[in-house]
């Protein structure tokens, strides 16, 4: 099989330990992550083979994000070395009533700065037969974004498939520039298009006709049919367009599923009741590792291909971090109806 990439920023993530607020902290727990890193991840523990591109600075930390990838089997061969410095998140877990807190450090970063031409885009996409990015990475910096379309316009004369998380953050689109000033001509380039109501929103000026999505744990897939059938006119390249629906009845309890629609049919996965969140960042990266594996596994059922990705990311609320360490067969069990946590031996 040839090889998935992805391309984005990694980051340090610093997190007080046990669900305590940033005001109790006297000592972090340290991560490396990020959506394109975290779909990277997965993909690499499902046994695909799979490529991380970025930029990162030539010191201590960057050496240890690498060496991060590299010890969960992705690909760093095109990691280009550089720039002042790696980014940084707190994460402040919140729990029951009291939700999660992100605050930013990574301003002039090292992708932050990032220009057209040092990354060879064909090389890199030489034996690819996939390509990923998301949102986050054009709301960095002008450059990145001009990198990301680069990189974008590449796989496409390549012949190779573009999916993209909208992945709208406010906090990060700072330059100058709006989403709806940038995305659009990025996302034109995309087969495949992750995103939820927000995304469609705050990107595109979209929003599902009659849904009021801001509190409770009930959504129904049917009413984002409209936001769905928005997105693949807007974008005619798109194949199919994806949301995940998520359910907040607390912090620690969700409801999770999704939708994929393919111009034609509208498959909704199963909706799984999330009760004890572990750790809900990298959910939404999860499901995109989950929906790549399932399109390029189980070819022509997109059923079961959103189905894969629904039950990986149900998992990943599980797991400390923000990487996905789940197996296929540990997915797939779930799939089946197994939700016992029986041990295993």
């Amino acid at each position: 099989m040839k090889k998935i990439v992805t391309f984005g920023e990694i980051m340090l993530r610093l997190s007080p330990p046990n669900w305590n607020r940033f005001s109790q902290a006297s000592s972090f727990d340290v991560i490396y992550g990020g959506g394109e890193s975290n779909v990277a991840v997965s993909l690499a523990n499902y046994g695909l083979p799979t490529e991380f591109v970025t930029r990162l600075p030539n010191n201590d930390l960057g050496d240890c994000a690498l060496m991060e990838m590299r010890k969960r089997g992705v690909g760093t061969q095109h990691i280009v070395r550089g720039g002042e410095r790696l980014g940084i998140y707190f994460l402040e877990t919140g729990a029951v009533s009291r939700g999660s807190k992100v605050v930013y450090d990574r301003a002039h970063s090292a992708i932050c700065t990032v220009q057209k031409g040092m990354i060879d885009w064909e090389e890199v996409f030489k034996d690819a037969e996939w390509f990923h990015w998301t949102g986050i990475t054009p709301a960095i910096s002008q450059s990145a974004a001009d990198v990301c379309l680069e990189a974008i316009k590449t796989a496409n004369k390549m012949g190779v498939t573009v999916s993209t998380d909208l992945n709208y953050r406010k906090n990060l689109w700072k330059y100058g520039k709006s989403p709806m000033d940038i995305m659009p001509a990025l996302v034109e380039g995309c087969d495949i298009i992750l995103g939820n109501e927000e995304d469609a929103e705050k990107h595109f000026g979209l929003h599902p006709e009659g849904v009021d999505v801001t509190h409770g744990g009930s959504v129904d897939g049917d009413a984002y049919l409209s936001v769905l059938k928005q997105l693949m006119e807007m974008f005619p390249r798109a194949k199919k367009v994806i949301t995940t629906l998520r359910g907040s009845i607390s912090a620690s309890h969700n409801t999770w599923t999704g939708v994929l629609y393919d111009g034609k049919t509208l498959y909704s996965a199963p909706t799984y009741d999330i009760t004890h969140i572990v750790d809900r960042v990298g959910g939404g990266d999860s499901f995109m590792g989950g929906l790549i594996y399932g399109l390029l596994t189980y070819k022509g059922d997109d059923q079961q291909a959103l189905n894969f990705a629904v039950a990986a990311s149900c998992l990943k609320h599980t797991i400390f971090g923000d990487a996905n360490l789940v197996t296929v067969d540990e997915v797939e069990k779930l799939m089946s109806g197994d939700a016992s946590g029986r041990v295993s031996r």
